[in-house]
C-alpha cells in the first residue's frame, strides 16, 4: 500500500511536471518570437554564441528576448511566493503583495526618484538604480510603519486594515506628485506603471536575478512555521514559534520581493493574489514543503504566459502586463470566492 506521502509526491508529480513543461515552452518561445521577425537558425546562432545572418538578431535575443524570458519567470515567481506568504500569515485567502501597502509604498518611492528628483530622464541601468532605490526605500517604510503598527494592535485582521489604509495613503501622495510634477516625469511614471517585463536589460538581469533567487531561498527556511501557523496561533506558540518575530520575518521577505519587481517591471497586479490558489487547487494541500516550491513554478509559469500574450497579442507591439493579468486572474478569484465553503483547505 502507498503512503500519505507517496500519494501526495505523486500527486505533486502528475501536476508539476506539465507545468514545468509548459513554462519551458513558454520560456523557449519568447526567444524565438518577438516583435521582430529573425529566422530561427539566427535565433540559435545568437543564443550559441555563433554569427547570424542578420546581425541585429545577437542584440535582439541576448539583449532583449533573453532577459525579458527570465524576468518575466523570477517576477511571477517572486509575486506568488510573495502571495503565498501573506496568505498564510494573515489567515486570508485575499490577501496578497499589495493588500498591505507593500507594493503601493514602493511605488511612492519610484514616484519621488521619478517625479520629485527627476529619475524619470535617466536611462538604461541609471534608471533602474534609482527606480530600486526608491522602490526599497518606499516599500522598508511602509514595512516599518507595519512593525510599529503590529505592536500596537492585536490581531491579523487589524493589522490587514491599517496596511490597506497605508496603501491609501500612499496612493494619495503619488497622486499629489503627478499633479505637481512635469509632464515628461508624469509620462514616465504612467508608463512605467502599466507594468512590463520588456524593459529590464542584461545589465539590469544580474542584479535583479541575484536579489529575487536569493530571497526565495530564503523562504524555504520559513516552512515549518508556515505549516505551525495553519494550525492556530495557540499551536504555533506551543511548538516555540514566535508569533511576532515569525510575522516581521514574513513581512519582510514578502516587501523585499515586492519591491524589487516594482522596481524593475512597475506595479503587477494579481499575479501573487491568485498562483497561491492555482497551486492549493492543484496539489489539494496546504503543506508548506509543497506548496511553497509549487507555487513558485506556478508563478513562473504565470509570468511567462502573461509575457506571451502580451507578445501574441500586442499586433506588433507589446502590450502592458496589467492589461493580460486580470484577464487570468479574476476568474480564478471569482472561483475562489464563491466555492470557498466547498474547497478543502478552507475548511
Amino acid at each position: 500500500m502507498c503512503s500519505v506521502d507517496q500519494v501526495a509526491a505523486g500527486r505533486m508529480a502528475r501536476v508539476l511536471l506539465p507545468v514545468g513543461a509548459a513554462t519551458v515552452v513558454m520560456f523557449v518561445a519568447l526567444l524565438f518570437f518577438g516583435t521582430v521577425d529573425l529566422p530561427a537558425g539566427d535565433v540559435w546562432q545568437a543564443l550559441t554564441g555563433g554569427v547570424p545572418a542578420n546581425p541585429a538578431a545577437s542584440l535582439i535575443v541576448v539583449n532583449l528576448r533573453l532577459p525579458m524570458a527570465c524576468c518575466a519567470f523570477l517576477s511571477g515567481m517572486a509575486l506568488a511566493v510573495a502571495g503565498l506568504l501573506l496568505q498564510t500569515t494573515f489567515n486570508n485567502p485575499l490577501a496578497g503583495p499589495s493588500i498591505l501597502g507593500v507594493s503601493t509604498g514602493a511605488s511612492l518611492g519610484v514616484a519621488v526618484m521619478m517625479l520629485l528628483l527627476g529619475g524619470g530622464s535617466a536611462v538604461g541601468v541609471a534608471h533602474y538604480a534609482g527606480a530600486l532605490v526608491g522602490a526599497v526605500a518606499g516599500s522598508a517604510v511602509m514595512l516599518l510603519l507595519l512593525l510599529l503598527f503590529s505592536r500596537l494592535v492585536r490581531g491579523n485582521a487589524m493589522l490587514l486594515i491599517v496596511g490597506i489604509l497605508l496603501g491609501y495613503l500612499a496612493s494619495s501622495a503619488i497622486s499629489i506628485l503627478n499633479f505637481y510634477a512635469t509632464e515628461e516625469g508624469v509620462h514616465s511614471f504612467v508608463i512605467w506603471g502599466l507594468g512590463s517585463f520588456s524593459g529590464v536589460m542584461l545589465a539590469d538581469l544580474a542584479v535583479f536575478g541575484p536579489l529575487i533567487l536569493l530571497t526565495v531561498a530564503a523562504t524555504l527556511l520559513m516552512v515549518k512555521p508556515l505549516n505551525a501557523l495553519l494550525l492556530g496561533a495557540d499551536y504555533a506558540e506551543s511548538m516555540g514559534v514566535s508569533l511576532s518575530a515569525t510575522r516581521n520575518r514574513l513581512l519582510l521577505l514578502s516587501g523585499v520581493l515586492t519591491a524589487v519587481v516594482t522596481a524593475f517591471c512597475g506595479p503587477v497586479g494579481f499575479l501573487g493574489l491568485v498562483m497561491p490558489h492555482v497551486a492549493r487547487l492543484t496539489l489539494a494541500t496546504s503543506n508548506h514543503n509543497r506548496l511553497l516550491p509549487a507555487t513558485a513554478l506556478w508563478g513562473g509559469f504565470s509570468g511567462l504566459l502573461c509575457a506571451c500574450l502580451s507578445i501574441f497579442a500586442g499586433n506588433g507591439g507589446v502590450l502592458p502586463v496589467n492589461a493580460i493579468t486580470p484577464l487570468l486572474s479574476v476568474p480564478v478569484i471569482m472561483y475562489v470566492i464563491v466555492n470557498r465553503d466547498k474547497i478543502s483547505y478552507f475548511r
